[in-house]
């Protein structure tokens, strides 16, 4: 899957922020920001990294496709956990260097600690009193448990 897959080349700026053509413009790492919201609700999920080859099988499968930056492989949502993502619509932004996902969020949560969500935590705004910032958990229930989720060896 995706070994035949090409990107249209980049044209001008106008070609490539209102023409028809998907030129993906990766960064020098080879990767695309991805932003993944629930379909239904739009509740903001996760946030990863796709390479060409996850972008386009992305594209190809309808399930969400990852890069890890970290372990330097290719991944597929839900390969260990079950809680796959089907994407019911993919957006690129105006510069083509971020992707926005639509997913139908399968099993309990995306977040690898266990929650629905990765974005459980509030920055306080303005100047902490003591100097020290302290984040605020915010819709921060556990929805599964990781451990028995992710260690299964």
């Amino acid at each position: 899957m995706s070994d035949d897959y090409e990107f249209s080349e980049r044209g001008s700026a106008q070609e490539v922020e209102e023409g028809g053509k998907l030129a993906p413009k990766f960064d020098a790492d080879g990767l695309l920001t991805c932003i993944a919201t629930d379909a239904a609700s739009g509740e903001l999920l996760m946030v990863a990294h796709m390479n060409a080859e996850a972008f386009a099988r992305t594209i190809e499968s309808g399930e969400a496709w990852y890069f890890s930056r970290s372990r330097r492989s290719l991944w597929r949502k839900g390969e260990s956990s079950g809680h796959v993502q089907r994407v019911t619509e993919m957006r690129i932004d105006c510069d083509q260097d971020a992707v926005w996902i639509k997913v139908e969020q399968e099993g309990p949560g995306a977040c690898h600690t266990g929650r629905r969500s990765c974005f459980y935590r509030a920055v306080p705004l303005g100047k902490a009193p003591d100097g020290k910032l302290m984040m605020e958990f915010r819709d921060a229930e556990k929805a599964f448990d990781p451990g028995a989720v992710y260690d299964k060896s």
